[in-house]
């Protein structure tokens, strides 16, 4: 899956599965996960998963790529590719993304939004419906429905007329945007392993002493639910209340405190203290919020502390203009060991398709 996501670390996979290590004892638990990208790694290496994000959308991207041909046989609809192309025949429907997010939305309101052209935003509500029925029909079972919701995810975000997140859109349309939305069957894992997902405050997902816990964080004040709000709305399939020119739906009451300057250090802290995990990987970044040093302060009394400089990236680059000012940044994982933990070993190649 290609997606342009805020804080991915799909540029610094091989270097995290040098620390995660060839499962043991316990489940890899990935408390921010965003679009799984590590989860990716830790499932190649045959842990069982845990993913927690407080977006559906994100969760729902991150299991779609751990799930294997047999979680999903979609024996109702004869297979996994006649689905998919049954949802691009589907006719076009004018709801809620058609009425809100295309420059439909002038008819409705003070604002014309050109997030996407009128007949794209009708197919997203079109194929949303669709998969809605086949799901209240049981014509799909769970991991079916998050396949093809994001599967949908990934075809909304190749048409939508955006510079690189959702907290706008573009004035003049983008030749992406000019494309007809269109499925794209992916390939599936060919060996099932353990998955479950929660959309909890990072504080309340299920941790056990000997789980592999991955900590990623926002680092900066980005706010993932403002900036991606439409693709929560496209997983969530519900029709919220938006407002102003951008047509945000309600995301305060998901504001992160690791995106405020003054409360981030706090957070993270108060976080790592709170679980009972004896060894914990932090991905942090030299533009984040807290200085790593005093990172490192903070979290000493909770045990042994390592810090690994992984590589140097470019910084997130939304747009042109963002590009033209190259400027990269270095990556960091911190590592805390609460209790002597054998340490990984990275000698044999990534097992699991």
């Amino acid at each position: 899956m290609s997606f342009r996501y805020i804080g991915s670390k799909a540029r610094m996979t091989e270097q995290l599965a040098g620390h995660i290590g060839y499962t043991r004892e316990g489940t890899f638990v990935d408390v921010f996960c965003g679009t799984g990208a590590v989860s990716e790694v830790a499932y190649k290496m045959g842990w069982s998963i845990r993913l927690n994000d407080h977006l559906s959308s994100a969760t729902i991207m991150a299991e779609a790529r751990l799930l294997a041909a047999t979680d999903t046989p979609f024996a109702g609809l004869e297979g996994y590719d006649a689905a998919v192309q049954q949802l691009n025949a589907c006719p076009p429907k004018q709801g809620f993304i058609w009425k809100e997010y295309s420059p439909a939305s002038v008819q409705y309101g003070p604002t014309e939004r050109r997030y996407f052209t009128e007949l794209n935003a009708s197919k997203i509500d079109g194929m949303r419906s669709l998969i809605q029925k086949w799901r209240r029909l049981e014509l799909i079972n769970r991991p079916e429905e998050v396949l093809l919701l994001a599967d949908l995810l990934s075809a909304v975000n190749r048409v939508a007329n955006i510079a690189g997140t959702y907290g706008c859109f573009l004035a003049k349309w983008t030749p992406q945007a000019a494309a007809l939305l269109e499925l794209r069957p992916r390939r599936r894992r060919t060996k099932a392993v353990s998955i479950t997902t929660s959309n909890l405050n990072a504080a309340a997902v299920r941790v056990n002493p000997e789980d592999l816990v991955y900590l990623d964080p926002p680092y900066t004040k980005r706010q993932y639910a403002s900036y991606y709000h439409i693709l929560e709305t496209v997983a969530c399939g519900d029709e919220p209340v938006v407002e102003g020119v951008a047509g945000l739906r309600p995301w305060k009451a998901l504001a992160s405190d690791f995106c405020y300057k003054t409360r981030a250090l706090q957070a993270l802290t108060s976080l790592v203290e709170g679980l009972p995990a004896n060894r914990i990987l932090i991905s942090y970044s030299e533009e984040g919020h807290v200085p790593m040093l005093e990172l490192k302060a903070a979290l000493d009394s909770q045990g042994e502390v390592i810090m690994h400089e992984l590589l140097t990236v470019g910084r997130y680059r939304p747009n042109q203009r963002a590009s033209s000012t190259r400027s990269s940044v270095k990556e960091y994982l911190i590592e805390l060991l609460r209790q002597p933990v054998a340490k990984p070993h990275h000698t044999q190649p990534l097992l699991l398709l």
